[in-house]
């Protein structure tokens, strides 16, 4: 035992005589170090400044199209994904009932027209008989006037008359008296006594011819103040004249009114009638058609969407430790998904004011006693810079937009950056 451990022991070591290999891990580990801080200098130089999100799309404005009166559909001129220029017809609607009531309204005009110069006739019929009637009124008036000042004097006349008349019959009274006595006595002659008869008799008739004339005067006096009152009645009622022109003027006004009215109710008439034909509000293209011919449709229901295409942008919702450095302005890259590589350009228009969640149905109410942050987004919106006719970008469409956040707005978009750099290659 003691041998074989001095034969090893006196053994030559041949492992003294190679070096021990290095290990692969050795080799591959400081590489692999090398190639991450190189890639993670790449991506910090390539990121930095630059603020990217895939939480995009493609936004733009949907038009609703309903009907401005209800009816029944009775063509519907378009289908589903068509292009129509504003101002196309889309959908036409049963116009029988509305027609009708053009008719109607334009048969109110024409009535209201005659009214209108039937209160034109009549006001100038009594601004005519107005002054007229004044002027005949007044006349009538001191007509009946001088009436009654002459039958007052014929009646002082009348009373004088009688006066003397029954003097004179007195007198002859007397004289017949006397005449008797006497030619009872046998002092006269039968003739003198028929003479004084004769005389008396013409006395008592003259009176009697008095006293009527006297009764006569008076009734005229009677008729002449009768007279005189109709007149009056007359005068006052022809004063009223220019209150009758005035109520002529307020009809006349009620009958412009009138007509004014009625053209108004044909102009609404006729513009129901007009809006039987639905047309197209903008330029688009058709989407969401759900109307078919004979259905019964009313402005409260809309029958199709018109979606313009081009007028879009993209609303892109970045994380709020993102928008920190985030300008209008400031220019932007997007990438829709359905063009593979084809980058945009654009720029930020504005920022929301407030985060997505703000708007939600449901805020969240931090205050409750268990709090979970969460990081909220901030919907930004950009605005394309160059069109897109070659390439059909619709909204809804997925995008990847990328922001230049190094940029101040006092640089400008890219748009104007680039219309600068040209023009100092023209110069």
């Amino acid at each position: 035992m003691t041998t074989r451990i001095a034969a090893v022991e006196n053994a030559p070591n041949d492992t003294g005589s190679k070096p021990a290999p290095r290990s692969r891990a050795k080799m591959v580990l400081p590489a692999l170090l090398g190639v991450a801080v190189v890639g993670g200098g790449a991506h910090f130089l390539m990121t930095h400044g630059r603020e990217s999100t895939d939480d995009a799309q493609v936004e733009g404005r949907i038009a609703n199209v309903s009907p401005r009166v209800a009816g029944q559909v009775a063509k519907v001129l378009v289908k589903d994904n068509q292009l129509v220029q504003a101002g196309d017809v889309l959908v036409e609607l049963d116009r029988a009932d509305l027609d009708a009531k053009v008719e109607v309204a334009h048969a109110d005009v024409l009535s209201a027209e005659a009214g209108l110069a039937n209160a034109q006739a009549q006001l100038a019929i009594t601004e005519a008989n107005a002054g007229a009637n004044l002027r005949q009124a007044q006349a009538g008036v001191t007509q009946a006037s001088s009436g009654i000042s002459s039958s007052k004097a014929a009646l002082e006349q009348a009373r004088a008359d009688v006066a003397s008349s029954e003097a004179r019959f007195r007198l002859a009274e007397t004289d017949l008296n006397r005449v008797k006595s006497l030619h009872e006595q046998g002092a006269l002659s039968q003739a003198d006594l028929d003479s004084k008869q004769a005389g008396y008799d013409t006395s008592k008739a003259a009176l009697d011819q008095s006293r009527a004339r006297l009764t006569s005067t008076e009734a005229g006096i009677t008729s002449s103040s009768g007279g005189l009152e109709v007149a009056q009645g007359k005068l006052v009622a022809a004063q009223t004249g220019p209150v009758q022109v005035q109520s002529a003027q307020a009809a006349l006004k009620l009958a412009e009114a009138r007509l004014k009215q009625t053209r108004a109710a044909l102009t609404l008439a006729e513009l129901a009638a007009s809006y039987s034909q639905v047309r197209a509000p903008v330029t688009g293209v058709i989407s969401r058609r759900t109307v078919e011919v004979g259905q019964m449709v009313g402005p409260e229901r809309p029958l199709m969407a018109v979606v313009p295409q081009n007028d879009i942008w993209v609303v892109a919702n970045f994380k709020e430790d993102q928008v920190g450095e985030m300008r209008p302005g400031q220019s932007v890259s997007v990438k829709v998904d359905a063009f593979g590589g084809h980058v945009f350009h654009g720029h930020v228009d504005s920022l929301a004011g407030a985060s997505g969640a703000r708007f939600a149905l449901l805020p969240p109410d931090n205050a409750s006693g268990n709090f979970v942050k969460v990081v909220q987004r901030i919907p930004v919106l950009i605005r394309f810079d160059e069109d897109f006719k070659d390439l059909p970008v619709k909204p809804g469409m997925s995008t990847v937009v990328t922001v230049d956040t190094r940029e101040t707005p006092a640089q400008g978009t890219h748009a104007e950056r680039a219309s600068a750099g040209a023009s100092k290659k023209v110069d």
